[in-house]
């Protein structure tokens, strides 16, 4: 299992529990906190760089989510790192953090179909 994300999201868990005093318990509903704290980065209007780190921590956190619901596995191809779900499918919650930032995505709706909930 790639140790990398895994690592990303124990950092974002961390910087949201000591910066925004927001606990993140590793449950799907968690994520609608996250996607909040998304939306609140983006009414902000920084350059996407400027918040590219944080997004990735918070797309691996996604990532934890299904792996602790689903038993997902980490897998990595290049420079990119995707979930596969027992079924087969491929997930890619660190995209979908930056798509969730340009306002056509959210973390939790992945989780949910993920989960098929």
């Amino acid at each position: 299992m790639p140790a990398k994300p895994a690592r990303w999201a124990a950092d974002s868990v961390s910087m949201l529990r000591e910066g925004a005093r927001l606990r993140l318990d590793h449950t799907p509903q968690s994520l609608w906190s996250v996607d909040r704290v998304i939306a609140e980065l983006r009414r902000e209007d920084p350059p996407y760089e400027a918040v590219a780190h944080a997004l990735r921590g918070f797309g691996a956190y996604a990532g934890e989510v299904l792996v602790r619901e689903l038993g997902a596995l980490w897998e990595e191809s290049g420079d990119s790192y995707w979930l596969r779900t027992p079924d087969g499918t491929l997930w890619d919650p660190i995209s979908e953090a930056r798509r969730t930032f340009e306002g056509e995505g959210s973390l939790r709706l992945l989780c949910r179909d993920a989960t098929g909930g």
